[in-house]
């Protein structure tokens, strides 16, 4: 049996009045999706706790088949996985994104998704300059802890050593900063145990990106500059079973996205990285569908994810959202669609993580439509995929992480 699942990052929207009541997914050309649900089942999962931050960290695991309550430690340890970075029983890692201020606001959580070269640029300039004046007001012992990593554009990681001391613990609170778009910042800085050091930390930043070569470049070519880093998502490194083990199946993950990346690192899976694959509405759909139908040859399981229906909603970016879902229906749901019947038996499933409303450009609880087909999947007489249809359906996963097993039942 071959298994394929595709998930349309942060696609589950509301109803939109330019769209005359639909939600994206209505109005978007997606006739492989729709083919799929007129093969088989459209439902709902909710893949987010209710006490748990809504979030692409906690939905990837619950999507995989693992209960987030049980597993999750935080987001960053995650994308440090993907990142081949080490992490210690005692150690921290603290996603740090590069993002753009502005009047004290939250204007841009990507810096205009600066290019990788000049964040990595930038990170390198703030780990050099922690043994400088300027950091004197945190102690020597607790700098030399410190280590900045550059990662993809704006995603970036600060992993603390830690010696077993209580510098961070469950009391320590942070925001993401995409859930934040437009407000001001005070308001939403770190909490508890620890926050004192991030707070620090951020604070220190903007002394040494204000007169960076990097950023001035950017402002002299018309570009957002990262006015800081933010810090978020901190936890130690979870302990997975791993997928093979507790499934049975060799799997593979496509995404351009260092979390994503790093959960199926975790698990086990084969990582497949595809060159053009940017984790924007820019991404090569294609190329990435391309790498999907090859890696079924060697693989149970194929897993492609793409980011780009959560970025526009994050920019609130109805035509945008609408175009990727398009895309991605193109390029690699009906690729995927024509290629697994050709092993025999075979089942694919298309589910975003969470929601991202336009309305917010933020994140959300909630339950996602999903849809189903393939050997053994009886149709049940649904004649397109989308929220307004799911609704209509009794498939439920509630909680979403009990889905796995059914889809690979």
């Amino acid at each position: 049996m071959k298994y394929a699942i595709v998930i349309p990052d942060g696609c589950a929207d509301e109803a939109q009045p330019a769209l005359q009541g639909k939600t994206p997914l209505e109005a978007a050309n997606t006739p492989n999706m729709d083919r799929l649900a007129q093969m088989g089942m459209v439902g709902r999962a909710n893949n987010v706790p209710a006490q748990l931050t809504p979030a692409s960290d906690v939905a990837t695991l619950s999507l995989f088949g693992y209960d987030p309550l049980e597993v999750y430690t935080g987001r960053a340890p995650l994308e440090t996985a993907a990142m081949g970075i080490r992490l210690g029983p005692e150690d921290w890692a603290i996603r740090c994104n590069l993002v753009f201020v502005e009047d004290g606001r939250m204007r841009d959580f990507t810096a205009g998704h600066i290019d990788n070269d000049t964040g990595k640029q930038l990170i390198e300039a703030l780990q050099n300059s922690l043994a400088g004046p300027a950091m004197l007001s945190v102690p020597e012992a607790v700098r030399k802890r410190l280590e900045f990593y550059p990662g993809v554009s704006y995603r970036n990681i600060l992993v603390y050593r830690g010696d077993g001391g209580a510098t961070f613990d469950a009391t320590t609170k942070t925001q993401p900063p995409h859930d934040i778009p437009d407000q001001a910042i005070d308001g939403f800085l770190p909490k508890g145990s620890g926050s004192e050091l991030l707070r620090n930390l951020m604070e220190f930043s903007r002394e040494v990106f204000r007169d960076h070569p990097a950023n001035k470049s950017r402002i002299q070519a018309g570009k957002k500059p990262a006015t800081q880093v933010w810090l978020w998502g901190q936890g130690k490194a979870p302990v997975l079973k791993p997928f093979a083990d507790r499934f049975g199946k060799r799997a593979a993950i496509i995404s351009a996205v260092d979390l994503v990346r790093g959960v199926g690192v975790l698990l086990g899976w084969k990582r497949i990285d595809v060159p053009g694959a940017t984790g924007y509405l820019d991404t090569d759909y294609a190329a990435k569908g391309k790498a999907a139908v090859a890696a079924l040859a060697e693989h149970d399981l194929v897993c492609v994810h793409v980011e780009a229906p959560d970025e526009a909603s994050h920019e609130g970016r109805l035509d945008a959202k609408i175009t990727a879902l398009e895309e991605i229906d193109r390029h690699i749901v009906g690729p995927l669609l024509e290629a697994l019947p050709r092993y025999g038996k075979w089942r694919m499933l298309v589910e975003p993580d969470h929601r991202t409303p336009l309305r917010t450009r933020a994140h959300a609880h909630g339950e996602v439509p999903f849809v189903w087909a393939g050997t053994g999947i009886d149709p049940g007489g649904f004649g397109s995929y989308s929220e307004i249809v799911a609704e209509k359906s009794k498939l439920v996963f509630d909680p979403g992480h009990r889905l796995m097993q059914q889809f690979l039942a």
